[in-house]
């Protein structure tokens, strides 16, 4: 059952201005999820005559939301895509999966949702990080709904998982200034490469997400999971990731090997300059190009 939900109820107050304006462009639709009366929440943005009829599907990284896109999403419509970028459950405004704690309860809400909205028309699949490898998963686990992925600084491949950022806890801290001091402290070590990147947006948006992640107990991030899955992926698979991604120094080549001996129709790795983890958002211009090219490289390859 899909239902729509007017836009302006999508978040009651939205942190920044630059929220505010991409989501009075949106369309939010919800689909179940979980137990009887979840929702998993969708904004969609573009379409009608002229636009790509192939839906252009985003999923967002861990303690994030559809806002990790927020600086894409107008581009990419301009350049005549629909967007769709659900809120993954237990993230952002949609409901968790009873019981479930990381990407491989995610897959089936997901389906339901692309079903309702697309029923057998595939359609092309971006996931940044966490989304990454949850969209490896489901590309594997859904072939059919798929007609070419492409992966932003995915974990779960078995390279440089040991150099994880060292992050700071915050919910403990009792003043919004400590607070604020570790969620720069976060953003720094592990999403964007120049501290200058951090302002008082980037702080508020990213602050909005954490609170909002209620599942902190993810952990196949840590393992080949999604190495594994892209073994079964039988569409085109590229890869872009932010050349100072911390949790890839020094790891460039392996990279490489491994999604070309994972992947059986790996296309392509692309390395963006002078942006960190969260490439699509420290660098968006160069970032839009970048997929841009990449959806086409992959219909030539489909």
């Amino acid at each position: 059952m899909v239902s729509a939900v007017p836009t302006e109820s999508a978040q009651a107050r939205p942190v920044t201005e630059a929220i505010a304006r991409v989501l009075a462009q949106a369309r939010r639709v919800q689909t179940p999820c979980g137990a009887e009366g979840g929702h998993l929440v969708w904004h969609a943005w573009g379409g009608g005559a002229g636009a790509d009829p192939v839906p252009l599907v985003l999923l967002h990284g861990g303690s994030g939301s559809w806002t990790h896109w927020l600086r894409n999403i107008e581009a990419l419509v301009a350049a005549g895509r629909e967007v769709w970028a659900p809120d993954l459950p237990g993230f952002g405004e949609s409901d968790g999966v009873p019981g479930g704690l990381d990407a491989d309860t995610m897959l089936a809400p997901l389906q339901v949702g692309l079903q309702a909205f697309f029923g057998n028309k595939a359609c092309d699949l971006v996931g940044f990080s966490f989304g990454g490898m949850t969209a490896g998963m489901f590309t594997a686990a859904y072939p059919d709904a798929v007609r070419q992925l492409v992966l932003v600084g995915a974990p779960g491949l078995g390279v440089g998982d040991g150099r994880r950022a060292r992050l700071l806890g915050w919910r403990h801290l009792e003043s919004a200034q400590a607070r604020e001091q570790a969620h720069r402290h976060n953003l720094q070590a592990l999403m964007l490469h120049d501290p200058a990147a951090i302002d008082a947006d980037t702080l508020a948006l990213h602050a909005d997400n954490v609170v909002r992640d209620r599942l902190p107990r993810r952990r196949l991030s840590q393992t080949e999971v999604l190495a594994q899955a892209l073994g079964r992926v039988s569409c085109p698979v590229q890869a872009i990731y932010g050349v100072h991604d911390v949790l890839y120094v020094d790891r460039h080549a392996d990279l490489q090997q491994v999604l070309e001996r994972a992947a059986p129709r790996f296309a392509g790795l692309h390395w963006v300059a002078d942006s960190g983890h969260w490439v699509q958002y420290e660098q968006p211009q160069r970032f839009d190009a970048q997929l841009l090219v990449c959806l086409e490289l992959g219909l030539k390859a489909a």
